[in-house]
C-alpha cells in the first residue's frame, strides 16, 4: 500500500501540473427566427453540479439539462437552509441522555450533522458554499476552547448568510462567540495606561489578512498593485492593527442583564455560546483610533456600536475585498489558478450586482459558477485549470453520488482528521490559516516550475494518500461510521454491471464529468471484466453478489484514480 500511495502521489503531482481547465455549456444554433435553446450535454451538466454540490446524481444532471445553467443555479440560491446543525446536535444530546444523564455534546455530534446535510440536503449549493466560507472565516474544533454546540451555531450562521450581503456576513462572524473564543476577541478590554495593558490584536489582524482585504493591495482583477520601485504594497501596517484592535474592545458574552461579571464569563447564560456577543461600553476604548486611513476621534463616552460600524464599513468598502473574495470562492469551487480576467469579472459583480448593490454574495456565487471560464469545456482541457478535490469533498461525493444511507438516521461518522483516515474533518483546521493556504505551491514539482498554486496539496502526502485509499476501500466495500452506519447499496450500478463498459461509463458520467481518459477507461473495463459472472444456472443471490462486487470495484478504482482526484 505504501508503494501504491507513493505512485499515486507521483501521478497526482504530474497530472495536476499538466491538467487543463474550463467548463462547458453547449453551443447554441441561430436561425432566422432567433437563437435556439442551448443544448447542455450530460458531461457539461455534471461539471456544474460537481463544482456546486457535494456529489453528482442522475437527477441533478437531468435538472441542469432541463432548466439550463442559470435557472438551476437560481433555483438552488432560492432554497432556504434545509436544516439546523444546532438543532441536530441538541436532538442528539437529548437522545444520548436517555441512557447517560451526564452525556454532553462533543465534536462528534457536529461531524454527524455535517455529513447528514452534505449527503442528503436538497440545498446543495448552500451546503457547498458554506463549507467554502468555513475555510475563509475559520474557527476550529482543534481548539479545545471552541464549543461544539457553538460550532454548530456558527456553521448555521455561515449557511444563513451565504447568499446574503458580505457586510452582514462580516458582522455576524465578528460577533459570533465562537470566533470571539477562537481569535480571542471575546472579553477584549480597552487599554490601561497604569498597567500598560493593550487590547488583544488577534482578530484585528486576521479579519484583515484572511477574511477581507488580504496582505497586499490588488487591482480589481486580483493582480498586484506595485509601488514605484516595483514592490508589493501592503494593505495594512502594524499601526492599523493596533487601531482596529481598539475598536474591537468591549465584546463579550451575551446576557439579558449584562454586568461586569457576565463580561468576564460569570453567571453565563445557557445560550451564550450560540448567541451573538454583546457590546459592553465600560470595557470599550474611548481613545482616538486610526486604521486604514480612517480616524475615530477620542470621546468621553464609549460608543462600541458606532465604532464597530465604522470599522466594518471601512473593511466592507475596501477595493481589495472584491478580488479577495472572488479568488477564494473560485479556488474553493472551480479552479486553483483562475485567470485575472475571471477574477476581475467576479470582483466586478461583488462591487456591483447590476442593481447598484455591493457585496451581494448570491450574485457573486452565481458569477463564479456561470463565468465563461467555469463553463467553457475547451478551457477545461487547458494545462492550468482544475483543482485537487479535498478529502471531505471526496467522501461527500461517495455519499451523495451513490446514495449512501445512514441506518440510524444520524450519520454516525466521527472525526476523520487522522492522516490515516481523510487527514481532514469539518471545521477542524490546524490553524486560522485553514487546512491549506490559498497560495500553496507544492515544492519541487512541475507545478512549482509553472508557478501554479495547488492549495489542497498541502495536506496530501504519502501517509494521507494511503490513508484515503484504505479508508475508501473499507467504506465502499462495507460502509463507514459506527457499526458501518453509512452504506451504499449500488443498485443503479448493479443494474448495468453485466456490461463492464456500461458500468465504467457510469463512473465517467457521475465522477469524471465525461472526462475519463481512454487509457483509464480501458484499464477499468479490464479490471471489472476480471470479476467473473457465475456460469451455468446460478441463483439470483450468486448473480447479485457478482454484480455487487463489480460495482464496488468500479467505484473504488474510480475514486482512487488521480484523474478523479483532480476536479476539472
Amino acid at each position: 500500500m505504501r508503494d501504491c500511495a507513493r505512485s499515486l502521489m507521483l501521478v497526482l503531482f504530474l497530472f495536476v501540473a499538466g491538467c487543463g481547465g474550463g467548463g462547458g455549456g453547449g453551443g447554441s444554433a441561430t436561425t432566422t427566427t432567433g437563437p435556439a435553446p442551448v443544448v447542455i450535454s450530460d458531461a457539461d451538466a455534471a461539471r456544474l453540479v460537481t463544482q456546486a454540490t457535494f456529489g453528482v446524481t442522475d437527477a441533478d444532471i437531468e435538472q441542469v439539462k432541463s432548466k439550463g445553467y442559470s435557472n438551476w443555479v437560481s433555483d438552488q440560491l432560492a432554497l432556504a437552509p434545509s436544516a439546523s446543525h444546532q438543532a441536530f446536535v441538541e436532538r442528539r444530546l437529548t437522545e444520548m441522555q436517555v441512557t447517560n444523564a451526564r452525556a454532553t455534546i462533543t465534536s462528534t455530534e457536529f461531524y454527524q450533522s455535517f455529513w447528514s446535510q452534505a449527503a442528503s440536503s436538497p440545498d446543495q449549493l448552500r451546503q457547498r458554499v458554506k463549507f467554502a466560507l468555513s475555510q475563509i472565516f475559520v474557527i476550529s474544533l482543534a481548539d479545545s476552547n471552541v464549543d461544539p454546540r457553538g460550532t454548530a451555531s456558527y456553521y448555521d450562521m455561515l449557511g444563513q448568510r451565504a447568499f446574503g450581503n458580505y457586510r452582514d456576513l462580516l458582522q455576524a462572524v465578528t460577533l459570533h462567540p465562537m470566533m470571539g473564543i477562537y481569535l480571542t476577541s471575546l472579553g477584549n478590554q480597552k487599554e490601561d495606561a497604569i498597567t500598560g495593558k493593550q487590547p488583544d490584536e488577534n482578530y484585528a489582524r486576521e479579519v484583515m489578512q484572511l477574511m477581507s482585504i488580504g496582505l497586499y493591495k490588488m487591482n480589481t482583477d486580483g493582480s498586484a498593485v506595485l509601488d514605484s520601485s516595483g514592490a508589493l504594497v501592503p494593505t495594512y501596517t502594524a499601526q492599523d492593527v493596533t487601531g482596529l484592535a481598539k475598536v474591537l474592545t468591549g465584546m463579550s458574552w451575551y446576557s439579558p442583564t449584562p454586568t461586569a461579571t457576565t463580561f468576564k464569563g460569570g453567571s453565563r447564560n445557557a445560550n451564550a455560546t450560540v448567541t451573538p456577543m454583546i457590546l459592553y461600553p465600560a470595557y470599550h476604548s474611548t481613545s482616538a483610533k486610526s486604521f486604514l486611513g480612517t480616524n475615530i476621534a477620542a470621546s468621553a463616552t464609549a460608543d462600541p456600536e458606532g465604532d464597530l460600524k465604522i470599522a466594518l464599513d471601512r473593511l466592507y468598502n475596501d477595493p481589495n475585498v472584491g478580488p479577495f473574495m472572488a479568488r477564494r470562492l473560485i479556488q474553493n469551487l472551480v479552479t486553483s489558478n483562475p485567470s485575472s480576467a475571471y477574477i476581475g469579472r467576479v470582483a466586478a459583480v461583488f462591487n456591483n450586482n447590476g442593481a447598484g448593490v455591493r457585496g451581494d454574495m448570491a450574485a457573486v456565487v452565481k458569477a463564479v459558477l456561470l463565468d465563461s471560464e467555469a463553463r467553457d469545456s475547451a478551457t477545461a482541457a487547458g494545462p492550468s485549470f482544475g483543482k485537487l478535490r479535498e478529502p471531505i469533498v471526496r467522501m461527500g461525493n461517495w455519499m451523495r453520488t451513490f446514495g449512501a444511507v445512514s441506518a440510524s438516521g444520524n450519520y454516525l461518522l466521527g472525526s476523520t482528521a487522522n492522516r490515516t483516515s481523510l487527514a481532514q474533518a469539518p471545521l477542524t483546521a490546524s490553524s486560522v490559516f485553514n487546512f491549506y493556504r490559498p497560495g500553496f505551491v507544492p515544492p519541487n514539482t512541475r507545478m512549482a516550475q509553472q508557478n501554479l498554486t495547488a492549495p489542497e496539496f498541502q495536506i496530501a502526502d504519502e501517509v494521507s494518500v494511503a490513508g484515503y485509499i484504505n479508508t475508501m476501500q473499507t467504506t465502499i466495500g462495507n460502509g463507514i461510521g459506527t457499526g458501518t452506519d453509512i452504506k451504499a447499496a449500488y443498485s443503479q450500478e448493479m443494474a448495468v454491471a453485466k456490461d463492464p463498459s456500461a458500468l465504467v461509463d457510469r463512473m465517467n458520467r457521475l465522477l469524471y464529468s465525461g472526462q475519463m481518459s481512454a487509457g483509464l477507461r480501458t484499464q477499468m473495463i479490464n479490471a471489472v471484466t476480471g470479476v467473473p459472472m457465475p456460469t451455468g444456472t446460478p441463483t439470483q443471490a450468486q448473480t447479485d453478489a457478482a454484480l455487487l462486487n463489480r460495482a464496488k470495484l468500479a467505484v473504488f478504482l474510480a475514486m482512487v484514480s488521480p484523474e478523479y482526484m483532480v476536479q476539472k
